[in-house]
């Protein structure tokens, strides 16, 4: 595969010169640990894409400043792609307008398969609008990437082997409470903030288990979990909303209209994961 691989990061390099891209994105898991140089033009940003489970080395860190981790979850090719476009923009390594080329493949064959390239900003397969560049204004990078990375766990998993359908309301929460009613007993109501946080590795399980419960979770911009089991009252027109999606999307659609919030929607039925900010679909992860 080394053949392949110098092939690819050739061809790789020669579209970002010819595109004038800003970041290059390599999925470098896919690599031995034989040094490949990468002759990228002026101005291009190297983003190291990695779901080794081992944790952010020294070693890694010090060779790609520039990285993103990703759960290791199946994620495929695309979803690899839109994950980590997810993560990039609020944490600021992408902007409004960048020219992205991305080169990934199979970790399992070490090979380099797959070389894309996309604009942010402009509706395509891996970003549907210009509203996910908003997310960084209403909720801390670390906790979109958390939630996300908790949702995608669930719509894979499930619990105890079952499928998962809920919503993940973050940022501009007093809007969103007063827009929303509780269906049942706040089970978060009286911890304190750092013991219902969504980034405390505790709260993880916790998650799981209410994610079974009708309703949504809503969570402040900095990652306290407010509450469970809450009823979204703005829901958003059908005709605003993909054909083929149920009550869940109409109303994660709807708050986001409203408010300036982000849901993070899993659906029950596909295991599907849509991001909504707006009041539109802003990317949707398939699967795998």
């Amino acid at each position: 595969m080394k053949v392949l691989n110098k092939s690819m990061l050739k061809n790789g390099t020669n579209l970002a010169k010819s595109v004038k891209a800003q970041s290059f994105f390599l999925h470098v898991d896919c690599l031995e640990n034989e040094d490949y140089s990468l002759d990228l033009p002026k101005g291009c940003n190297l983003v190291a894409v990695s779901q080794k489970t081992n944790g952010l080395s020294e070693e890694f860190a010090h060779r790609y400043p520039k990285h993103i981790l990703l759960p290791p979850l199946p994620l495929g090719r695309l979803g690899l792609i839109k994950v980590s476009v997810a993560f990039s923009i609020p944490t600021g390594l992408l902007s409004d307008g960048d020219k992205v080329v991305f080169l990934c493949g199979s970790t399992h064959l070490k090979a380099l398969d797959t070389l894309t390239f996309f604009e942010i900003g402009k509706d395509n397969e891996i970003v549907t609008t210009k509203n996910i560049m908003g997310i960084s204004e209403t909720v801390l990078p670390q906790v979109f990437e958390t939630t996300l990375n908790l949702a995608m766990e669930l719509a894979n998993k499930g619990r105890e082997g079952k499928p998962v359908g809920t919503i993940f309301v973050l940022g501009d929460e007093e809007r969103v409470m007063q827009l929303s009613k509780q269906m049942i007993i706040n089970p978060f109501k009286g911890y304190t903030e750092d013991e219902r946080n969504i980034l405390s590795p505790e709260l993880k399980e916790t998650i799981r288990e209410f994610a079974a419960l009708d309703g949504s979770f809503v969570i402040a911009g900095n990652g306290t979990v407010l509450t469970a089991g809450r009823y979204l009252g703005a829901t958003a027109d059908s005709t605003d909303v993909a054909r083929g999606l149920g009550s869940r999307h109409l109303a994660a659609a709807g708050i986001t209209a409203m408010t300036d919030a982000v849901a993070i929607v899993i659906s029950e039925s596909t295991g599907d994961v849509r991001i909504f900010k707006g009041g539109k679909t802003v990317m949707e992860i398939e699967k795998s």
